[in-house]
């Protein structure tokens, strides 16, 4: 692909780009017409069949793309992994895609869409950063259904004994809403329901997002939303959605949005799109369904997981291939050079000046990331994200600074070139997987006592001393392992900003201590979430959001999304 030194939006990109029709995509995969379930002209599901079909076909090998901790604009790891993908399919290898859905809340805040930018995004781009095919609104209606049968028990009578002080399920919406993250319900009167307090969390923090992405079928999906935990009784025993008797209800609202979507890329590389949980406050990563399917129909399978290694990757590797009992080959940590120089202290308005000593002092936090990723006994390679803002010395000193200390490396322009870009990174990929024989192992034993799995990740991934429990934490691990939840996975609700759990502590912090002010149950999910910091589950607006410059024009094509 030829490079166009004009600089375009990636909407722009993305409208002008010619896609097959999502069928020829399929059959690329070996599928026909009755394998998918059309949804328009380039988007598709893949159909139960489809997926019980392919589940004994031998395994491709995954490969996951992580990233230093980010700034707030994001490092491009979604576009290194389509570029990527692209990239293989060049050096003609039978490879997938698989990736989160964009959440509206980030969509129209600060951060943009999850589709990749440039010359390397999944199309089509502006379906799928808005309604897509439903999925996240089917998960916001069975959320916010399941609110409504718990206010709706209370009311008739509350048999179960629910403690309305102790309702822990919120209601959700995909948007950054800050006022309403504490809100009272239940007022007007004893024909208006049970005064209480309540809130809502981001659809993408809603446990039915985790569930439905770590449930390996529907069978599945429907056990996991009955262990999920929505209250505690007056004797603060836990309450659950089976206690209520309405998982099939929530099965039935999720049973379309629980198969994956097949859509392409700009160079038709197919990819499955499908679920989206946050990885500063869940676990982070695309679902099991999606993952596993795309090994069974690829060769290769490039797949993401959000924010740096101290959050996405960390789960992905602790949560998700464990649960879903696959082992990854290899990662690309994504670098910019721009992230590296937050880190060694340069403000945000001066990230576009050539700073090479900030960039040689930022450096450490990368050296930290491939050191987690190391620890996991996984082989991995740098990608230096090129953005036109760096200058041919800052990339010469990174460069210089990753084989100072023996790091593979790759330069990538896939924004600007799309696959062609990605083919120096994806050839050193494939090298390293063939010269060294991964050997995966998880950090922590699921029998390790849940403040043990914490110091762990603390110690190990993040490079801190210890961790401090409030007095609330501490009760509830005691209650926690009482109720028989001390072998699940810690699932850590932690700034994105920092290694630490304060977002102003860059570079790479030592000897610092790591605060756990609760703990939650994600009993349906499968983990237990720790909170720390002042990391919330409901993301407000800034002062200028993305939305104001979003329009659409006459002829219905949208104008302002990236």
């Amino acid at each position: 692909m030829s490079v166009n030194h004009n600089v375009k939006s990636d909407i722009e990109i993305a409208q002008k780009a010619e896609m097959k029709p999502i069928l020829e995509v399929a059959k690329y995969l070996g599928l026909t017409e009755d394998d998918i379930e059309l949804y328009g002209k380039y988007k598709a599901k893949l159909t139960y069949d489809t997926l019980n079909k392919i589940q004994n076909n031998t395994s491709g090998k995954v490969i996951l793309v992580t990233s230093i901790n980010p700034t707030p604009a994001g490092e491009g790891k979604s576009t290194v992994t389509v570029g990527l993908g692209d990239a293989f399919q060049r050096l003609n290898k039978k490879v997938m895609i698989a990736l989160r859905e964009p959440s509206l809340g980030p969509t129209m805040g600060i951060k943009g869409g999850a589709t990749g930018g440039g010359y390397a995004q999944v199309l089509p781009m502006e379906d799928i950063n808005l309604h897509f095919t439903g999925d996240f609104h089917a998960i916001t209606t069975a959320n916010n259904a399941l609110a409504a049968l718990i206010d709706n028990h209370m009311q008739q009578g509350n048999q179960l004994g629910i403690d309305q002080r102790r309702i822990v399920w919120k209601r959700a919406v995909d948007l950054n809403d800050r006022a309403l993250r504490k809100v009272v319900v239940g007022l007007g009167g004893p024909t208006q329901g049970v005064p209480r307090e309540d809130g809502f969390d981001i659809t993408v923090a809603s446990e039915i997002m985790a569930v439905l992405c770590l449930s390996s079928d529907i069978k599945d999906l429907k056990n996991r939303l009955a262990r999920m935990v929505v209250a505690y009784n007056r004797n603060n025993k836990p309450i659950t959605v089976g206690d209520l008797g309405v998982e099939g209800a929530l099965t039935l609202l999720l049973k379309d949005a629980i198969k994956p979507n097949l859509v392409q890329t700009i160079e038709h590389t197919p990819a499955l799109v499908h679920g989206g949980p946050f990885a500063n406050i869940a676990h982070g990563c695309n679902s099991v369904i999606a993952t596993v399917a795309a090994s069974r129909l690829a060769d290769y399978v490039i797949t993401e997981a959000g924010f740096g290694a101290d959050l996405g990757a960390e789960k992905f590797l602790n949560i998700k291939a464990r649960n879903a009992d696959f082992k990854p080959e290899a990662v690309v940590i994504v670098a910019t050079i721009r992230a590296l120089k937050m880190h060694g202290g340069v403000s945000k308005p001066d990230l576009r000046d050539e700073n090479i000593a900030a960039l040689e002092n930022g450096f450490m936090n990368l050296k930290k990331h491939t050191e987690t990723v190391q620890s996991f006994g996984l082989p991995f390679v740098i990608a230096i994200n090129k953005f036109i803002t760096d200058s041919d010395q800052e990339i010469k000193t990174l460069l210089d600074l990753c084989r100072e200390h023996n790091l593979p490396v790759e330069l990538t322009e896939v924004w600007e070139k799309g696959g062609e870009g990605g083919l120096a990174l994806a050839e050193r990929v494939i090298s390293v997987i063939e010269k060294n024989e991964a050997n995966f192992t998880p950090l922590y034993e699921l029998s390790d006592s849940i403040d043990n799995k914490i110091r762990k990740i603390v110690q190990k991934v993040y490079g801190g001393r210890d961790v401090e429990f409030s007095s609330k934490a501490r009760k509830q691990l005691e209650q926690f392992s009482e109720f028989g939840w001390g072998s699940l996975p810690v699932c850590m609700a932690k700034t994105q900003y920092s290694l630490s759990d304060d977002p102003a502590k860059l570079g790479r912090p030592e000897e610092f201590t790591v605060t756990v002010r609760e703990l939650k149950p994600s009993i349906g999910a499968g983990f237990i979430v720790a909170l720390t910091g002042d990391v919330m589950t409901m993301p407000g607006l800034p002062k200028v959001p993305a939305a104001l410059k979003m329009d659409v024009d006459d002829e219905g094509n949208a104008i302002g999304l990236f």
